[in-house]
């Protein structure tokens, strides 16, 4: 059923006002564009965006919404360094009233409410996440408990005073690593504590994703109970 809701998701085509970036890091920008009132997702999916100001080869890209619905608002985050993509620059030129072409949303990045989940990001994986959090710390009723694992060598944490604040909640812990020793050390210490009962959410980096969910897999961490959202450079 998941996989029919993307397929006709994805053939819904709408075109969404730029309002403003703004900068998260040295190297991070978010991008907010007006949210139609027939617009909604999901924390955790993701779009298919499309540069319309100007042609180019590859003028469509995935782009994880890293806001909630209720901030009335579609956020992209994404690093663009000092040599981006065509794709980037044209990003960069976005003037407030222009336009871009949204697809979707669609995927399926979602938490398990009747699971404790880790949540496991790195880099700018950490941008479903950003969403996921602020929707789950905003509902009402008990929590599973939640922990997100946020690895950056840089140590250039995105959103992390509003990772502080939802980490006040009971449910939710938020732990910042800069190194993947430090972060297997604490995925060990989450699947003694929960045993089989605990589902895994692994972004970032393609090559980083295949090495946790292959490291998950080695403590016996089943398939089915990981999903990854794998992130690739352009």
């Amino acid at each position: 059923m998941g996989f029919i809701k993307d397929f006709l998701s994805i053939f819904q085509k709408r075109e969404l006002i730029f309002i403003e970036s703004r900068k998260e890091s040295e190297d991070a920008y978010t991008f907010s564009f007006e949210k139609g009132p027939d617009l909604s997702w999901k924390a955790g999916q993701y779009g298919l965006f499309s540069i319309t100001h100007k042609t180019m080869k590859n003028a469509t890209k995935p782009f994880s919404i890293s806001s909630v619905p209720s901030e009335n608002v579609v956020n992209i985050t994404t690093r663009i360094g000092d040599n981006p993509s065509e794709f980037k620059k044209a990003m960069l030129e976005l003037k407030p009233g222009m336009h871009m072409k949204m697809s979707g949303p669609v995927g399926s990045f979602h938490l398990d409410p009747e699971s404790p989940s880790l949540l496991i990001a790195a880099g700018i994986g950490m941008t479903p996440f950003r969403s996921i959090l602020k929707q789950t710390a905003a509902g009402k009723g008990e929590l599973k408990p939640i922990q997100l694992l946020y690895l950056d060598s840089k140590k250039s944490y995105l959103f992390k005073d509003e990772l502080d604040a939802i980490a006040s909640h009971p449910s939710i812990q938020v732990s910042y690593l800069d190194s993947r020793t430090d972060l297997d050390l604490e995925i060990d210490k989450f699947i003694a504590q929960h045993k089989g009962r605990g589902k895994y959410l692994v972004a970032g980096p393609k090559s980083m994703v295949e090495s946790v969910a292959a490291y998950l897999q080695s403590k016996d961490v089943s398939k089915q109970n990981i999903k990854k959202d794998a992130f690739f450079g352009y």
